[in-house]
């Protein structure tokens, strides 16, 4: 233990305790989403694209917070997959817009288990998670603001 003042331990530091919660729930959620075909980035986007289908690369990206360079492979692994196509938009060309498949709509019913994943293995009760969720997002919009 360190006898400076100013140290603080790690489990005291909020930073610490929301990333490795983040890689706990990814390792919870791993073997899932590898029995779905995809990966944790590829599941925010088609989650993103259940949301709102038909957006583009850019949109997918701003909405989960990432570059679009970052989406892009994401993107063509999952086309390449079938669970979505790329397509000109039909109001301004120089757009593509990313849809999803059929097989990409019904993936949506089949990803149900990480979330309840998520509620056994964290002890929450529903309001609990809410209420987490809501002070979690309140905290991530605060630090996007202030990264502006």
């Amino acid at each position: 233990m360190s006898t400076d003042p100013t140290t603080v331990p790690l489990d005291s530091q909020l930073c610490f305790s929301i990333y490795s919660a983040s890689i706990a729930i990814n390792r919870v959620y791993k073997p899932m989403l590898d029995a779905l075909g995809v990966t944790y980035t590829q599941y925010l986007v088609l989650s993103t694209l259940w949301e709102k289908d038909g957006l583009t690369i850019s949109a997918i990206a701003d909405r989960l917070g990432l570059e679009p360079s970052t989406i892009t492979p994401a993107v063509k692994r999952l086309e390449t997959a079938g669970f979505l196509g790329r397509h000109r938009s039909t109001v301004d060309e120089r757009l593509v817009e990313v849809h999803l498949t059929t097989k990409g709509r019904g993936l949506h019913v089949k990803t149900g288990c990480l979330t309840a994943s998520l509620l056994e293995h964290s002890g929450f009760t529903v309001p609990e998670m809410i209420d987490l969720n809501e002070k979690v997002r309140k905290l991530r919009d605060g630090m996007r603001d202030a990264a502006k």
